[in-house]
């Protein structure tokens, strides 16, 4: 059983090591397109899902939008996808990343390419919450509200321009961490390279805004805000100023695939980690179950 699947739409299922993409795609050129991922669980029958798959087909148009590319409709997405499931043979959790390129250069009327792919996670132990991880904070280099009346930054777009975050990411483990949270100039805790912030202090969860910031709209974020304001707790969207990481009660970076990784050092400083409180907040996004 192979560890990836790849669907292209017009062409469905294709091999996993098929070419599909040609020298001239703008997204491969010039990372001119956008992409999602989500979380794919495969019952013990066989049956796989994606776990919020509407609210990533919403952020994936959204992005879509702001980068004016006529993408697929929904209808058509969710055929790739119904299709990609069924030849799926996984088990246990995996990731499914749908990509949009504005398509090829050299023949721009033949549009937009769409595909995805679907990669097996390794195997997560039940009843654990995810891993927990060391952080150090990096300056993002611009302000809080560097994004403010400036779209063509593309602020909060989920580009396929991701290098700067891949090298975030490298400058972490060159630092003996094992992720990234970003810090603008004016001092305030934004997110990770590929992760979304979420901080509790004295019984109170919150996250800073998406918008002005840049930062990108989470799904796992906001299913675990809706969760934590449901079972009575104090939500927040505001800036969050970076030294009150090392102050809360609970930091955690936010992923759909990795689910929220309690962080437990920053800056080599050690968090304080409620475990009762971490179990909690892994439950809220569907994790440690």
């Amino acid at each position: 059983m192979s560890a990836h699947l790849v669907a292209v739409l017009g062409r469905g299922v294709v091999g996993a090591d098929e070419p599909v993409v040609t020298v001239d795609d703008l997204g491969f050129a010039r990372g001119d397109g956008c992409f999602d991922s989500a979380r794919v669980l495969t019952d013990t029958d066989g049956a796989a899902r994606v776990v919020n798959l509407s609210e990533h087909l919403d952020r994936l148009d959204a992005s879509a939008a702001a980068l004016d590319i006529a993408g697929p409709t929904r209808d058509a997405w969710e055929a790739l996808v119904a299709e990609a499931l069924v030849a799926w043979h996984g088990s246990g959790e995996a990731v499914l990343k749908l990509v949009l390129t504005r398509g090829r250069e050299w023949a721009p009327n033949a549009g937009p390419l769409a595909l995805l792919s679907i990669t097996e996670k390794p195997a997560r132990p039940r009843g654990r919450v995810p891993r927990a991880l060391r952080a150090v904070t990096l300056t993002s280099g611009r302000p809080s509200d560097a994004f403010k009346d400036a779209p063509w930054l593309l602020g909060g777009v989920k580009t396929m321009s991701y290098v700067g975050n891949v090298a975030a990411a490298r400058e972490a483990k060159r630092r003996g961490a094992d992720d990234a949270i970003f810090v603008s100039t004016d001092r305030f805790a934004m997110d990770g390279p590929t992760a979304g912030l979420i901080v509790v202090t004295d019984g109170v969860m919150r996250t800073p805004p998406t918008g002005d910031t840049g930062i990108l709209a989470s799904v796992t974020v906001d299913e675990i805000l809706a969760a934590a304001a449901e079972s009575g707790m104090p939500v927040r969207v505001e800036l969050v100023p970076a030294g009150d990481l090392l102050t809360a009660d609970g930091v955690w970076l936010v992923s759909s695939g990795r689910g929220p990784s309690p962080i437990v050092e920053v800056d080599g400083s050690p968090i304080r980690v409620d475990e009762e409180l971490a179990e909690r907040v892994a439950a809220m996004a569907g994790f440690g179950g």
